[in-house]
């Protein structure tokens, strides 16, 4: 089997916060375990480096648009690194690959008859002497009454034109923008009006995507799709390889979701694949992003696809809901958010993959709070699960010499094990995270119940076989908990498997013991002083322009 997965592009304009990674951590989870199952698996992503967010940046620091491009795609490859991201391929959109593959792409649909010319109005700011790109230009939603930019509400989520914008103004200075002519290659969305009905239709009858993808994908194309311009005049991105139109880019339409197939054309050159054996009808696909990226991924991207002749459209669409912090909306420009390169310097990367994946914002937008977060490392990941792993490995290190008994396996525990990996299996596959990892720590539990029970250090001393068949069972459960939490807890799995001496990597259940000496048991974490709940509420109450 095939896997292809394609976590969301973050823009190269500003440090990622929890919000983007609570969105895109389930792509690692999927990749992580399905190379366990032994499947094919492709991961691909990147940092997107053209367009208006990063130009507005750069014109904010006086700087260039490269510079700021190169500082936060760096930055975004250590964030992604230290929190274990297990990407294929991480590239970028301002490298000359992807400007190759995406002029490609445009090509083929204007050969294919999907693209055509049209003479358009334009914003065009007088003061800055340039066309105004959808989101240089704000103003208030005509479709919901909020603040809203040229491109897309975030309020209602609604696809917009900046001219439809009430009270415009120019993002960079401020002013009215005048209208202009200009000419620009549209792209002839309505030609699938039927195709992706029905597309959505399988979807939901196969219940393959997120509730949100199909109320909001369902609500687009009852209205039917509009034709849209996907040219701009942009001061950087993908040159239209279109004579007469210089100086004029593919839009973001296009050019950002076409991001995932050049990014794999790219990593098949580089690993001397063919791309036709990863691009195909019978490969299966997850898409992984936020619900404000829903329509790139279920209708503008299956409709490029179809134009250029691909078969193989997003098969499950994994949309999280948002995150929010201490009960209010994530804000960047107020500086409301924890900012991943701060928190990965004090806290373990498996606690924030933990707690984002617990309290994943799958069906319902859900809340990060420092107290949630120290308590759920402190109570689950140190206090259920890392106290069994110590204790256990502990016990036979002081009263077996570090030699772990081998005995027969407990039936119902074996049993148990055996459900955990088909249940959690299924559940992964079927983009439900938040229900897998709780079936684990429930497991986790039981397994704590079980030592409890049968204590051990009453047994060493009384009845020495039955305690062997106690410390049998439980590193028994330790070392499958080795393999069922790697794609939720990597760090703790690697540790694990380096104390026990265990070399594989599988989805499938570990039957023999492991024949190491424990020689050298190191806590899998450490306890989180409850104070920091208030160092870091103030810290950010500081930082933030909300008072």
């Amino acid at each position: 089997m095939t896997i292809l997965i394609g976590g969301a592009w973050p823009y190269a304009n500003g440090s990622l916060h929890l919000g983007h990674i609570a969105a895109l951590l389930p792509g690692d989870i999927l990749a992580r375990y399905y190379r366990q199952k032994g499947e094919r698996v492709l991961y691909v992503s990147g940092s997107d480096c053209n367009g208006t967010p990063i130009s507005i940046r750069a014109n904010q620091e006086k700087t260039t648009i490269k510079a700021i491009a190169d500082r936060y795609h760096e930055e975004f490859e250590q964030v992604f690194n230290k929190l274990g991201f297990s990407y294929d391929l991480y590239t970028r959109t301002d490298v000359p690959h992807h400007h190759k593959s995406v002029q490609k792409i445009f090509l083929t649909l204007l050969e294919n008859g999907y693209l055509y010319k049209k003479k358009i109005e334009q914003a065009y700011c007088e003061q800055d002497q340039q066309f105004l790109p959808d989101r240089f230009v704000e103003g208030i939603c005509p479709n919901c009454g909020v603040k809203a930019r040229g491109d897309q509400c975030d309020n209602c989520s609604k696809i917009l034109d900046p001219l439809d914008l009430i009270d415009k103004h120019c993002k960079i200075c401020g002013t009215k923008p005048v209208i202009k002519e200009t000419e620009h290659f549209y792209f002839s969305f309505s030609a699938f009006q039927n195709k992706l009905e029905a597309y959505t239709e399988k979807a939901e009858r196969e219940n393959l995507w997120r509730k949100n993808a199909l109320s909001l994908t369902k609500r687009y194309l009852a209205e039917g799709l509009p034709d849209r311009a996907v040219t701009r005049d942009l001061p950087n991105g993908v040159d239209v390889p279109v004579e007469g139109f210089e100086g004029k880019k593919i839009y973001v339409w296009i050019e950002a979701v076409s991001g995932y197939l050049t990014a794999s054309i790219e990593w098949a050159r580089q690993n001397q694949e063919n791309i036709e054996e990863w691009w195909n009808e019978t490969t299966i696909s997850y898409y992984i992003h936020g619900k404000d990226n829903i329509p790139f991924h279920t209708v503008i991207w299956p409709a490029i696809l179809l134009g250029i002749n691909l078969q193989n459209l997003p098969t499950h669409i994994i949309s999280n809901e948002y995150l929010t912090l201490e009960k209010r909306k994530l804000s960047t420009s107020q500086n409301w958010a924890v900012w991943l390169p701060e928190i990965l310097q004090k806290y373990d990367p498996d606690s924030i993959r933990y707690f984002l994946s617990v309290n994943a914002p799958e069906n319902r937008d859900t809340d990060f709070s420092w107290r949630e977060f120290i308590y759920s490392h402190n109570s689950e990941l140190l206090g259920a699960f890392g106290n069994f792993v110590n204790r256990t490995l502990k016990f036979i290190e002081k009263s077996f010499e570090g030699e772990i008994p081998h005995t027969k396996i407990d039936v119902d525990i074996y049993d148990k094990t055996k459900d955990l990996y088909d249940e959690v299996g299924a559940l992964i596959e079927g983009g439900h995270f938040k229900q897998a990892l709780e079936k684990v720590f429930h497991y986790v539990r039981i397994a704590n119940r079980y030592f409890d029970e049968r204590k051990p250090w009453i047994q060493v001393k009384e009845e020495v076989e039955e305690c062997k068949e106690t410390l049998s069972a439980c590193v028994f459960i330790i070392q499958n908990l080795a393999q069922v939490l790697q794609p939720f807890l990597p760090f703790a799995s690697t540790k694990i498997k380096t104390m026990l001496d265990i070399q594989n990597n599988e989805w499938t259940i570990q039957k023999d013991l492991p024949r190491a000496i424990i020689n050298d048991i190191k806590p899998l974490y450490e306890r989180l002083d409850l104070e920091l709940i208030e160092i870091e509420l103030e810290k950010l109450l500081a930082k933030s322009s909300i008072k």
